[in-house]
């Protein structure tokens, strides 16, 4: 059983003496003391690496941070396994704090990106050596590790160097050595971004079998929101040290709360159109050039229930979501720059009104399976599908 409570866990580290005294000439010109730099908060104390982080994880689940390179995410998980103070807050497993409880106290295991094997042992004396620590008697030992090998599929590997194997191979090994201890949490800081595409695929799905067959919480890193979507439970969008959303993969793909999630979570990313929310006959609409699209009734309901009035939108839609000149009525027109076959389907990447848009059609649905370059075409939006945000504020108004 490992259940964690992170409870407005913040990091902040502390400015360099050049800076310090940079502040305080700003101070006395009477200049703001709060301001962003690289994208994080900077305050007297120092740079704010993580802010105001709250998340309740539950026995077993597998929980992904995803965000982009310097958002705080490894910081966080770092935290959570003692290799990083934490300024404020507090961290519970099962219950106890851990603030000040030593890494080696947490009943964690952490996998790290760059393996961190050690080149003159074998596989096998790598698994070994975290049990040697806690001094596991031989024969243990000997089962805990003929089992995690078999987990991985790396047995017939025990008594090769680490530079014998392959980029996943040395993964698995370095999986094997984190679980063969039976840890209550394992931390996972963006393990897979160092091997090639196939790999990753590959890799991916043997961690989605570990997971069934480990009673262990998973806490899975990454920049990668492809791994984030098909590995988490619950997925923490991260961006400057704050979390911009937590929820399932269904729920940051289907309600994205801001323009950040939007633009993040999905590939191809969702396209952005500038229009206007309109609310006629008490039902809204989005208009985007000549077209006009009224909503579905949930998204009607949320709208209403905010109260949301008419008012210059950012309009949201997925690639797979944008229907081609197939209905009646007015429409949105472009006219497609670059057409990209992709097996089954076609991404048209299309010049609208100056910006790029990406179109994702059956192949069946276009005429000889595709569309020449220079090309125009003809599109509008599923009703259902059409997310609206608030340019100023960046907010999704139907959870605004």
């Amino acid at each position: 059983m490992a259940t964690l409570s992170l409870r407005h866990i913040q990091k902040i580290y502390p400015m360099r003496d050049e800076d310090k005294k940079e502040r305080k000439k700003q101070k006395k010109k009477g200049e703001e003391t709060i301001e962003k730099t690289y994208s994080l908060k900077v305050t007297e104390e120092g740079v704010v690496a993580v802010d105001d982080f709250n998340l309740e994880i539950a026995d077993r689940e597998f929980i992904v941070i995803v965000g982009p390179s310097g958002c705080g995410k490894s910081t966080t998980m770092r935290m959570v396994a003692g290799l990083e103070d934490i300024t404020r807050g507090e961290l519970y497993i099962n219950g106890k704090l851990m603030n000040d409880v030593d890494p080696k106290d947490r009943d964690i295991a952490m996998v790290f990106q760059n393996y961190a094997l050690y080149p003159h042992m074998s596989v096998k004396q790598n698994l070994e050596f975290p049990l040697e620590l806690r001094k596991v008697p031989k024969d243990e030992m000997e089962q805990k590790v003929q089992w995690a090998a078999e987990i991985l599929g790396i047995t017939p590997y025990l008594h090769r160097k680490p530079k014998a194997l392959s980029g996943g191979q040395r993964q698995r090994v370095a999986i094997g050595r984190a679980i063969v201890r039976d840890p209550q949490v394992l931390l996972m800081d963006e393990p897979l971004s160092n091997l090639d595409a196939k790999l990753r695929n590959q890799m991916r799905a043997e961690i989605i079998k570990l997971r069934q067959r480990l009673n262990a919480t998973f806490i899975y890193v990454t920049h990668d929101q492809t791994e984030a979507m098909t590995l988490g439970d619950r997925i923490v969008i991260m961006r400057d040290g704050d979390v911009q959303q937590i929820g399932t993969p269904t729920e940051v793909f289907d309600h994205p709360v801001n323009l950040f999630v939007a633009g993040f979570i999905g590939m191809p990313q969702m396209n952005l159109f500038d229009g206007e929310l309109v609310l006629r006959d008490g039902k809204y609409a989005v208009r985007c050039d000549d077209a006009e699209i009224v909503l579905s009734e949930d998204k009607q309901k949320n709208l209403a229930d905010r109260n949301a009035q008419p008012q210059k939108v950012v309009i949201g839609v997925r690639p797979e979501h944008i229907t081609l000149d197939k209905v009646e009525g007015a429409m949105i027109e472009g006219v497609v720059d670059v057409s990209e076959m992709m097996g089954s389907s076609v991404h048209l990447h299309v010049n609208v009104g100056g910006k790029d848009c990406i179109i994702i059609a059956p192949r069946l649905d276009l005429e000889g399976g595709g569309l020449a370059d220079g090309s125009k075409v003809r599109f509008t939006f599923a009703p259902n599908a059409v997310h609206v945000f608030d340019p100023e504020t960046e907010k999704n108004l139907e959870f605004a």
